[in-house]
C-alpha cells in the first residue's frame, strides 16, 4: 500500500467509527493530510499501524455529575475524560466547562493535545476532559458543589504519574482550587502534581496564568522576525477576552504593537487608540462582567454585538483566541483583502480548514494552534517539575523557559516543513514535528 492510500484509509475508518463527531474528524483530517510524506519516508510506521493507533484514544471515560443548586434542586451534567496517548508521558490536558462540550469536542482537543505536548519537548502525553456544565451565572457555592461531584468520579482515573488535568474554558483558579481540595480529601494525600493551574500558595507556578497568551506572542514574534518584520507599531486584532487574549494583549503592548479590538461571546470592542488591558482584566478577572462594559470606562471606544465581525477590522496581525472555527473561509478572505500579514491561533482550532487554506495560499504567515498556543501546557509541565522538586521558580525564570520553548517550537516546525518540501507551511511542520516524537516512542514500545 502506498502512503497516500494508507492515510486515506485510516481517515475513512475514523469517519466510519466516529460518524457524528465533526470536530474530531476535522482535527484528524488536518493532521493526516500533512503526514503523507512522513509515511513515504518511513514505511515502517505503516507496517506497525502507528496512524491506526494514534487516532484511537487509549481510554474514554464518560460519567454522570449530579449536584444540588442553591434552590435545592438536583441538577445532572455529563463529565468526560479522554486519555488519548501516553507514549511520551502521562496524559496532560485541560478540563473545559461549557454547554457546548460533548465527546467530539473533547476528542478533538485531546487529539490536538498529543502533538502540542510533543512539540514542547517535555515528557507529557495527550488528554482532555470537561463537562457540559456552564459556570456562568452560578454562585461560588454551586460551582464548588459541581466541582466536588465531578472530582468524585474523576479522581479514580488521574494522578501525577497517570493523568494531570489543568484548566481550560470555564475552568480557572477557582475551579482548580475546588477540584484539588476534593481530590486531596478523597485520596487522603497531598499530591500537588495531580493538577496544574493551582493557586500560588498551594503549588501553582508563577507565569502560568500568562503563559498561553505570552507564548502565542513569542511564537508569532519569532515567526515574523524570520521574515524581516517586528511587532513594533503593528495593528493587531485579538478575539476573546479570557486569559489567552488578555495576556497576549499585554505582551503585544510590551513589544510595541497596538491591539485595537477584543471580544467575548456577546460582541466585540473596537478602540482605535488601543485596548486598555487593565480595564479588560478588571472586567473579566475581577468583576466577571461582559466586554460591553468596557465603553463605560472608555466612551470613545465602540461596541458591536456581531462578535464575528471583529475579523472585518483592518489589521496587520490577527490572533483568534476565543473558540474553535471562529474564522471561516469568508472571514479569512476579508482578512487577506484587508492586508493581514500574519495569523496566530491562540484558541484551539479557531480557523476552519478552508480558512487555513486561504491563508496559506495567499502567503499569510500562519501559526497553527498546536504550536502557537502550546505555552500554556508547557508551563503546566514546568509546574509539574516544580511540584516534583518541591521548588518554586521566579516569574522571570519561568518566563525565560517559556520563551525558549516557544522559539524552539517555531524552529522545529519550520525545520520539518522545509525537510519535507513544504517550506513556510507551519501547519505541516508542526504536525510532522509533533508526530515524529510520538511515533518513535510508540515504535519503541511495541504494539500496546
Amino acid at each position: 500500500m502506498n502512503a497516500k492510500q494508507y492515510v486515506h484509509d485510516v481517515f475513512e475508518a475514523v469517519v466510519k467509527r466516529n460518524g457524528n463527531e465533526q470536530e474530531f474528524q476535522q482535527a484528524v483530517k488536518e493532521v493526516l493530510e500533512t503526514l503523507v510524506p512522513v509515511f513515504e519516508k518511513y514505511p515502517e510506521y505503516m507496517e506497525s499501524g502507528i496512524l491506526d493507533r494514534i487516532v484511537e484514544p487509549e481510554r474514554q471515560i464518560i460519567f454522570r455529575v449530579p449536584w444540588v443548586d442553591d434552590s435545592g434542586k438536583v441538577q445532572v451534567n455529563r463529565g468526560f475524560r479522554v486519555q488519548f496517548n501516553s507514549a511520551i508521558g502521562p496524559y496532560k490536558g485541560g478540563l473545559r466547562f461549557h454547554p457546548s462540550v460533548n465527546v467530539s469536542i473533547i476528542k478533538f482537543l485531546g487529539f490536538e493535545q498529543i502533538f502540542k505536548n510533543s512539540l514542547t519537548g517535555l515528557p507529557i502525553g495527550g488528554g482532555k476532559g470537561g463537562s457540559d456544565f456552564d459556570p456562568k451565572g452560578k454562585s461560588d457555592s454551586e460551582i464548588m458543589r459541581f466541582c466536588q461531584s465531578f472530582m468524585s468520579e474523576l479522581y479514580r482515573h488521574i494522578s501525577q504519574d497517570i493523568d494531570v488535568p489543568a484548566g481550560d474554558i470555564g475552568v480557572g483558579a477557582r475551579e482548580i482550587g475546588f477540584l484539588f481540595g476534593q481530590y486531596k480529601k478523597l485520596r487522603g494525600a497531598y499530591e500537588a502534581g495531580v493538577l496544574t493551574g493551582k493557586g500560588l500558595v498551594y503549588g501553582g507556578s508563577l507565569a502560568r496564568k500568562e503563559a498561553t497568551g505570552y507564548g502565542l506572542v513569542y511564537f508569532v514574534d519569532e515567526m515574523i522576525q524570520a521574515k524581516g518584520m517586528t511587532l513594533k507599531d503593528k495593528t493587531v486584532v485579538v478575539s476573546g477576552s479570557g486569559n489567552v487574549a488578555i495576556y497576549a494583549i499585554e505582551k503585544l503592548h510590551q513589544l510595541g504593537a497596538k491591539v485595537v479590538a477584543c471580544s467575548d461571546s456577546n460582541g466585540y470592542i473596537y478602540d482605535k487608540d488601543g485596548i486598555k488591558v487593565e480595564t479588560v482584566q478588571k472586567l473579566k478577572e475581577v468583576e466577571r462582567k461582559r466586554i460591553s462594559e468596557y465603553v463605560k470606562y472608555h466612551p470613545e471606544a465602540e461596541y458591536n454585538e456581531a462578535f464575528l465581525d471583529i475579523w472585518k477590522i483592518k489589521c496587520d496581525i490577527a490572533l483568534p483566541c476565543a473558540t474553535q472555527n471562529e474564522i471561516d473561509e469568508e472571514a479569512a478572505k476579508i482578512l487577506v483583502a484587508n492586508g493581514v500579514k500574519a495569523v496566530g491561533e491562540g484558541a484551539n482550532m479557531p480557523s476552519t480548514l478552508e480558512a487555513t487554506e486561504v491563508f496559506l495560499k495567499n502567503g499569510v504567515l500562519f501559526a497553527p494552534a498546536k504550536a502557537a498556543n502550546a505555552g500554556g501546557v508547557a508551563t503546566s509541565a514546568l509546574e509539574m517539575s516544580q511540584n516534583s522538586m518541591r521548588l518554586s521558580w521566579t516569574f522571570e525564570e519561568v518566563d525565560a523557559k517559556l520563551k525558549d520553548i516557544m522559539v524552539n517550537i517555531y524552529k522545529n516546525a519550520s525545520k520539518y516543513a522545509e525537510e519535507f518540501g513544504m517550506t513556510d507551511n507551519l501547519v505541516a511542520g508542526a504536525n510532522i514535528a509533533g508526530f515524529m516524537k510520538v511515533a518513535e516512542a510508540m515504535q519503541a514500545q511495541g504494539i500496546v
